[in-house]
């Protein structure tokens, strides 16, 4: 037998560079140094060299010296598991299990008999040279020391069950069960009598589990396994045992789902619908969302549509009285409950609820917080009309609700309108006008003058609208759209003077909130009756208040519309005034965009010098720069803006012949670059001409020269051939 053994090679770590060798400001000692040399290995030995094994006495040297190398690394540290185990390994590669490796483990246990390791690797090594009986004895000697082990039990077991020993595992089995296990332990002993088709004793295996591991979901694995063995009435069994050993006080909604899936699977539908009853009666809702989902589901398969309403219905009921518990002005959850009693419930039981949500009066008497809550009496009242059918109510419901309001701070025009429809759909048009007149006297809003307004002009009563405009004038002289409006409504009734009466009245007006407006419909009313005079007039008086460009462009267009010989000239004769009117504008944008107006009309309607004249007149853009200052005062730098500079203005002709002359310079500068780039171009190739003449005169002159030498040289050639030849 021969033998070799060598040292693997062994990597050297680099050692990084030292970049400060400033002292340390902690010195440490050369002991400290030492051992963190050893901790990393830094010195590390030659590997030793290769060793070939050839005969017998090398052979027991070598094992003599490894053996002494063990027993020395023991006796230095016992209690080191580690060497115990390489030493076993060593003699069992050599076969040396008898006489060497057996007692070594032996003497490892006797130093650490609760090492898992020791036990594992001793049994191992047993197996491995099948060695049987010692492997079952290490087993037992270790079941009975470390008996809460489960890694032991699980390799004896399926030691034994390799060996085909059924029996032995099964006692193996049942000493394991004595020390109540874990569950999984369990399921290895029911799944290996399964194998073997010991069904009566993987029953029984279960009875015990379901008393040691009392879970639910033990109790339901306990079910399935008789359900999957066809044991039906063995499973049913188990549910109930379950159910009553749990009791009222421990019930969990799992085990009733479970229960009630297994019995659905037999169609015992009335079965299940009692056990979902049974079970929501004793669960409390909270912690029965699952149980809830698997009802809902199961009355949506087998069930017809009232009883799926039911569950639906109970689960959401029980939801929202929890939240208008919480908070009874909640009101998104009050209209969330609303809704659903609504669709469900009997009138009496709607009425509850709503007269419940509208007692939670809000706590401050202020218009935000009386939003969502007025809705709650609007929705009770369109209830009881379209619903119940219930004028009397409703009308009972409506006068409640504005009675409760306080109107001296805040109101709610949409509530009168309702009211007043509610009236006019139940032919009451003397309730409905009381009620809408007394919302305009006891709190006038601009929403409750427009649909008053708005139902006397359905019912045609334009006596009666426009004493209503006049109040809501009264009540708001500045608001435009009512002048418009009544203005509107005198001009389909035909009274034009009126309608020019009521503008009138309008623009004379100290405050308006959108008075453009207002103007531009006077004009366009005077436009649409074809009084053009009239509309020229309105234009001047409206320029006299503002010089705004769009008034300027809008009465140089509205000339331009006038079928008239004179509109073009009148047109022009507008941009003109308003081009004048402008310069003292501190807006150069407005007049500019006059100025663009005016081009875009000549582009079409002028000749070539009107064309001119215009374009003459438009502004230079300059870029110019000015200080920024910030919100506190301090200086926040410099912004570049553009700025317009117009030919026509007095004070910026010194700017345009600056301008002009700076403009001047720069195309003076640009052609005399343009020069000197042409002329340093010329001198370039003048000198580049030069060089190559006198390259050429050189080399001409070499080739002459050349040409002198050969022809000497040939001469002399020849002389030497007469004289050798004389």
């Amino acid at each position: 037998n021969m033998a070799s053994t060598a040292a693997g090679k062994q990597r050297i770590p680099k050692v990084a560079k030292v970049k400060n060798k400033a002292p340390a400001e902690v010195q440490i000692t050369a002991e400290q140094l030492l051992r963190e040399a050893k901790e990393r290995e830094l010195e590390l030995l030659p590997p030793p060299p290769k060793q070939k094994i050839t005969d017998e006495e090398e052979l027991n040297d070598y094992k003599l010296k490894k053996r002494k190398g063990f027993e020395d690394n023991i006796r230095k540290n016992r209690t080191v598991i580690s060497n115990w185990i390489k030493y076993a390994q060593w003699e069992d590669s050599l076969k040396e299990i008898q006489r060497y490796a057996r007692s070594i483990y032996e003497r490892a246990l006797d130093v650490e008999h609760r090492n898992i390791t020791l036990w594992l690797k001793y049994a191992e090594m047993e197996m491995k040279n099948r060695q049987v009986n010692h492997a079952r004895n290490i087993w037992d000697r270790a079941i009975t020391i470390l008996p809460r082990v489960s890694q032991f039990w699980y390799k004896y077991t399926y030691m034994e069950e390799m060996l085909g020993n059924v029996a032995g595992c099964r006692q193996v089995f049942e000493r394991w069960m004595e020390w109540e296990p874990e569950e999984q332990a369990w399921h290895s002993y029911i799944n290996f009598e399964l194998r073997y088709k010991e069904v009566e004793k993987a029953r029984s295996i279960y009875d015990a589990l379901v008393i040691v591991h009392p879970e639910v979901k033990n109790w339901i694995k306990y079910a399935r396994f008789e359900e999957k063995h066809g044991y039906i009435a063995h499973a049913r069994k188990v549910f109930e045992r379950a159910v009553e050993f749990f009791g009222e006080e421990q019930v969990d909604e799992n085990l009733y789902v479970a229960f009630a899936k297994f019995e659905e699977k037999q169609k015992e539908f009335e079965r299940v619908r009692v056990i979902y009853k049974y079970a929501l009666d004793r669960i409390p809702k909270q912690q029965a969302q699952e149980l809830f989902k698997n009802y809902t589901i199961f009355e949506k398969k087998f069930g017809d549509r009232r009883g799926i309403e039911d569950v639906i219905v109970s689960k959401r009921r029980f939801q929202y009285e929890e939240e208008v518990k919480a908070n009874p002005h909640n009101y998104d959850a009050w209209f969330d409950y609303l809704r659903l009693v609504e669709s469900d419930a009997d009138p009496d039981t709607v009425r509850d609820v709503y007269e419940r949500a509208i007692a939670n009066t809000p706590p401050i008497q202020e218009k935000r917080h009386w939003r969502r809550y007025i809705y709650l009496w609007i929705n009770y009242a369109l209830y009881e009309e379209l619903e119940v059918k219930d004028p009397e109510r409703t009308r009972q419901v409506y006068q409640a609700c504005l009675e409760l309001i306080p109107h001296k701070k805040f109101t709610f025009a949409k509530l009168w309108l309702l009211y007043a429809q509610f009236e006019i759909r139940q032919k009451n048009l003397q309730f409905a006008r009381r009620a809408l007149g007394n919302g305009v006297g006891k709190c006038p809003k601009n929403k409750l003058f427009k649909g008053y307004i708005e139902l006397e002009l359905q019912l045609r009563e334009f006596d009666r609208c426009r004493k209503l405009y006049e109040k809501y004038l009264e009540y708001s002289p500045e608001n435009c759209t009512t002048w418009i409006k009544f203005a509107e409504l005198e001009t389909i009734l035909g009274d034009v003077e009126r309608a020019r009466a009521i503008f009138e009245l309008a623009i004379g007006q100290p405050r308006l909130d959108m008075p453009e407006v207002l103007w531009k419909s006077y004009i366009d009313f005077e436009i649409e009756q074809e009084e053009y005079q009239n509309a020229r007039e309105l234009y001047k008086r409206l320029l006299q208040r503002t010089q705004h460009v769009k008034v300027w462009i809008s009465y140089a267009q509205f000339e331009l519309s006038v079928e008239s010989l004179e509109r073009l000239d009148k047109c022009r004769q507008v941009y003109e005034e308003g081009n004048k009117g402008l310069r003292n504008c501190e807006e150069k944008e407005d007049r500019l965009m006059l100025l663009e107006s005016w081009r875009d009309f000549e582009a079409e309607f002028g000749t070539d010098s009107t064309r001119e004249r215009v374009s003459k007149l438009l502004p230079e853009k300059v870029k110019k720069r000015r200080k920024v200052t910030a919100e506190d005062g301090t200086d926040a730098g410099w912004e570049e803006y553009y700025d317009y500079i117009f030919p026509e203005d007095s004070a910026n002709q010194p700017n345009l012949k600056l301008l002009a002359v700076a403009k001047m310079w720069k195309k003076q500068q640009e052609q005399q670059e343009e020069k000197q780039q042409e002329k340093d171009q010329q001198d370039e190739e003048q000198q580049e001409e030069h060089v190559v003449k006198e390259a050429s005169a050189q080399t001409e002159e070499k080739f002459t020269y050349s040409f002198v030498l050969l022809f000497f040289l040939v001469i002399k050639l020849m002389n030497v051939f007469l004289i050798f030849v004389v």
